[in-house]
């Protein structure tokens, strides 16, 4: 691979060459314990000198407009990549007025909804997948394994098929059924762990060390946070080369907003825009694990338990990278609770056609309540990141429908139901 990119520690800032390491510093990582979010993550960085001297200000832009990253990219080709369509979502624009009743509030804003859900397996997740098994298909590399609550075990399932590698998935036994069927159908190895995402997590390190298999867990594989910027560069091209307002982001292990600000920071570095946008880090009140600790020097865990089971960790595996990004660039934290999720959710639906799965509904609560404190400006443009389909977890909504009994096939019984909708009885 050529030169192009290099590593930077997080946590002590040492350099290394892109041959020298491949996951964690190893200065760092002898000093990690279990009930503590690694240290010794890598940040990849690039030489934005040498890419600026490359292009000119607009040539570089047609080529982020063409959809070609390679250079911002830890990969020789972009025909490294997968040929399904990774990326390239939907940004959905709409006025505030579109959910006044539900945002009790006379403002108008601008919501962007990112729906990442039209990805391949239908997770944003499928970004960091497609950019590892790029990187390992560059490296002769055949087998990748991750630990997942779903998403990113499906992800990295469907991606190795369509790559002819092979997925080893490890997984909690608790994993949403339509998840652990995705994985299944994908032809990956499955491994159920009796434990928490945690414990999943750490025997896929341990394996990854006794066999050699290529490992792409999120933040311990730094390439993971390469595929997830690229959702920046593509609003920024949406958006006409403009900046939102504040964007919205779910977070469990800090890997998916730690990419949303890795990209805008890429674009700093080449002078392509002069300020990062608002990030806001939204997360369940059950599972708050980097928002109640942002403010703190120590790390305290709590046991996870919300319905959002994507964004459920207990040790958030890019903890410190994610608030080191949020303190330099003056980000923020929301919490949200599982009852304002599932709303949400609901509300997205009845007013989109966008069906987001729990994890994906708490960026829109994280809006909806940062509305409610009238923290959202006249005419501010804000984007919601939608990374997942509702079709993943049915279960987590069954409580909020109601099925109709079936009518016998006769007029007679249609017009008794019509009478009961023109009377609002319930059905």
């Amino acid at each position: 691979m050529e030169d192009k990119y290099y590593f930077e520690c997080t946590t002590c800032g040492k350099k290394y060459s892109n041959d020298e390491v491949t996951y964690l510093c190893p200065k760092c990582e002898v000093e990690n314990t279990p009930d503590q979010p690694p240290k010794g993550v890598l940040k990849t960085l690039y030489y934005y000198k040498k890419i600026k001297s490359k292009y000119k200000k607009q040539k570089f832009f047609d080529k982020i407009k063409e959809k070609d990253f390679r250079d911002l990219l830890p990969i020789n080709s972009e025909r490294s990549l997968s040929w399904l369509k990774v990326g390239k979502t939907p940004l959905y624009e709409l006025k505030s007025t579109k959910f006044q009743f539900e945002l009790k509030d006379q403002k108008v804003f601008t919501i962007l909804l990112k729906d990442d859900s039209q990805n391949p397996t239908f997770s944003y997740k499928d970004r960091a997948s497609d950019v590892v098994c790029a990187v390992a298909k560059e490296k002769g590399i055949k087998t990748i394994v991750a630990a997942s609550t779903g998403n990113a075990g499906s992800s990295l399932a469907g991606i190795c098929a369509s790559q002819d590698q092979e997925a080893i998935i490890f997984l909690p036994k608790s994993a949403p059924k339509a998840k652990l069927t995705q994985i299944c159908m994908y032809g990956a190895k499955i491994i159920p762990v009796n434990g928490t995402y945690d414990d999943a997590f750490d025997l896929s390190i341990e394996a990854t060390k006794k066999f050699g298999w290529y490992n792409r867990n999120t933040a311990y594989n730094p390439f993971t946070i390469e595929g997830k910027k690229i959702v920046s560069f593509e609003i920024f091209q949406q958006m006409k080369r403009q900046l939102p307002d504040r964007i919205f982001v779910p977070v469990g292990d800090g890997c998916i907003i730690s990419g949303v600000y890795k990209g805008f920071e890429d674009l700093l570095k080449l002078k392509l825009i002069e300020k990062m946008p608002t990030i806001i880090a939204v997360q369940s009140e059950k599972s708050d694990n980097i928002v109640r600790n942002l403010h703190s020097d120590k790390f305290v865990s709590k046991p996870s338990t919300t319905i959002a089971d994507s964004i459920a960790v207990d040790i958030p595996r890019n903890y410190w990278m994610t608030k080191k990004f949020i303190d330099e660039y003056n980000g923020e934290g929301i919490t949200v609770s599982d009852e304002e999720i599932i709303k949400a959710s609901k509300i997205l639906s009845e007013n989109t056609g966008l069906f987001s799965e729990p994890a994906a509904a708490t960026a829109f609560a994280g809006l909806i309540k940062y509305n409610e404190l009238g923290r959202i400006e006249e005419k501010s443009k804000n984007v919601v990141l939608l990374t997942g389909s509702g079709l993943k977890d049915l279960n987590s909504v069954k409580e909020i429908i109601k099925i109709p009994e079936a009518i016998e096939p006769s007029i007679e019984s249609l017009e008794c139901l019509k009478l009961k909708l023109v009377t609002n009885d319930t059905i």
